[in-house]
């Protein structure tokens, strides 16, 4: 919430990515190389510490998180994975169950790492990349591609889909890249949801705004009839 009242977008991002990851891994539990990986405890730990993926951004100034034009701060923009890791130690570190902070922590540190390298903070390939960021690349990125920005229009799911079977073996894990693409049509119906409910929201919040600034201009001319 504290990120999404600076940027106006990280809120509906993690919810939709929250969503994605709980479709795959519940997928990926029917695939035989990861039925034996992925408990139901895992899936559900999974889906809820992907909430907390992006919390490092927290420590990202206004002045890049709100850039109405392309970023180009990305040495700053690179350091939230660190610093979402750091703030899930220590915040959680004491609280929550082990196994969940573990698990958080990967995702928020490891997301931005790609299956052959090249990714960021510590360029790790392969299954050196925790399984939990692996699943949470692949989420983290469609629904990058699919929504706007304050500097881009969000593509299509043509286009979106087409990045993502490119950038299999290379960005993402090749089989949890399969698993992602053979349940597109899930994913997409809860990014609409989400994202129709999102402009609901906003219109409502507007209206509500511009409805109170009218009530409020009214109550002042009258207030001043009523002195004249």
């Amino acid at each position: 919430a504290m990120i999404e009242a600076r940027d106006g977008i990280t809120g509906l991002h993690i919810k939709n990515t929250s969503n994605f990851v709980n479709i795959l891994t519940h997928a990926m539990q029917n695939s035989p190389k990861y039925a034996d990986r992925i408990t139901d405890d895992y899936a559900q730990m999974v889906s809820a510490a992907a909430k907390l993926h992006d919390i490092g951004k927290i420590a990202v100034p206004d002045y890049v998180l709100q850039k109405p034009g392309k970023l180009t701060e990305y040495e700053i923009m690179k350091k939230h994975p660190a610093e979402g890791a750091r703030i899930i130690k220590e915040t959680l570190g004491k609280l929550e169950n082990d196994e969940y902070v573990h698990i958080a922590y990967n995702m928020a540190y490891y997301h931005h790492e790609k299956f052959a390298g090249g990714g960021y903070p510590c360029n790790l390939k392969g299954t050196e990349i925790p399984l939990s960021a692996r699943i949470m690349a692949i989420c983290d990125v469609y629904d990058a591609l699919r929504s706007n920005r304050h500097y881009k229009e969000g593509f299509s799911v043509e286009k979106s889909v087409s990045i993502i079977r490119e950038s299999r073996g290379s960005h993402f894990d090749p089989d949890i890249t399969d698993i992602f693409l053979q349940h597109i049509d899930e994913m997409e119906a809860v990014f609409i949801q989400n994202n129709s409910f999102y402009i609901f929201q906003q219109c409502k919040f507007f209206c509500s705004n511009f409805f109170d600034t009218i009530r409020i201009s009214s109550d002042n001319i009258k207030t001043f009839i009523v002195e004249l």
